[in-house]
């Protein structure tokens, strides 16, 4: 496994991909490609559905699904309550991650990691430490280093949860970056969404390890597209 270079830019890519030579590090969807010539991320949502997944979740597997919405991005929680259905949610994934390192990516994300605190009290802390540390294994498996996304509260559970580097969102917004660079040293990344934050994250992290992009995370070339490093 190769961790991300330490010192190169990175770019959030989620809504599309599209050629950046500005930044070393892409991040990309599981169903896009990886970015030629970059250090290539495979996102991939392991604690709640994609939206447009929602359906293919309550068809194939309505028992792991939570029965709670995050009504901020209109995703499902996936029910991570029991060793049973996280080992029956790795299995749905674990071919997803294995499609990202046939691809040819070099990592992978997994999103949402703090569900938890969205689950009316229904799961915990230690349900996502031990789910992630399956996800974890399984991209281990296929030899790709994790990023532990955001949850900075988990940080102190590094070795348990066996994540490699992070990538945060919004730790400038909400002073969580320090709290990264404890557990993780150089091996930060933040993405910020708003002018505020990307002032605040540059003043706490190295330059390099900051960007600021539009919530959407629209491609290049539409109109709401933003891509903004530190000064």
């Amino acid at each position: 496994m190769v961790l991300p270079p330490v010192g190169a830019h990175l770019d959030y890519q989620l809504g599309g991909g599209y050629p950046n030579p500005r930044v070393g590090i892409v991040v990309r969807d599981r169903t896009d490609e990886p970015s030629s010539g970059h250090y290539s991320i495979c996102y991939l949502n392991g604690f709640q559905t994609q939206p447009d997944a929602t359906d293919w979740w309550r068809t194939t597997h309505p028992d792991l699904l939570l029965g709670i919405t995050d009504t901020s991005w209109d995703e499902e929680l996936l029910d991570i309550s029991s060793a049973a259905k996280r080992a029956r949610i790795v299995a749905v994934i674990e071919p997803w991650i294995a499609d990202c390192a046939t691809k040819g990516f070099d990592a992978v994300e997994f999103d949402n990691l703090d569900s938890y605190t969205r689950s009316n009290g229904r799961l915990t802390a230690d349900d996502a430490v031990a789910m992630i540390a399956l996800l974890s294994a399984a991209a281990h498996r296929h030899h790709l280093p994790v990023a532990q996304k955001n949850a900075v509260e988990l940080v102190s559970r590094r070795t348990e949860i066996g994540t490699d580097f992070v990538i945060a969102e919004q730790c400038g917004t909400w002073d969580e970056c320090a709290g990264y660079v404890a557990g993780y040293g150089e091996l930060v990344w933040d993405v910020e969404y708003d002018a505020p934050g990307l002032t605040a994250a540059c003043s706490q992290l190295p330059r390099w390890a900051v960007v600021r992009r539009d919530l959407d995370l629209t491609a290049a070339g539409e109109s709401t597209h933003v891509f903004e490093q530190c000064p």
